[in-house]
């Protein structure tokens, strides 16, 4: 099984400082943001602090207080 794609669902992640850890498998994890879809195999920004996910590096400056919501 891999853990990246059950189903094409959505994932839930438990994020950690330098990695996260795979709750429940699936394909993608939602934005907190912008609501975007992002595959969890290209997941590269999350808070810890608030275990939310971002779709990029605009979306994650926003999610840790550096920025306006559109």
């Amino acid at each position: 099984m891999n853990p990246f794609d059950s189903a094409g669902g959505e994932a839930v992640l438990d994020y950690d400082d330098a990695e996260f850890h795979i709750v429940k498998p699936g394909a993608y994890v939602v934005c907190a943001i912008t609501s975007a879809r992002v595959p969890v195999k290209s997941l590269r920004y999350w808070n810890v602090d608030k275990q939310e996910a971002y779709a990029d590096a605009a979306a994650a400056m926003i999610g840790f207080g550096h920025g306006e919501r559109k």
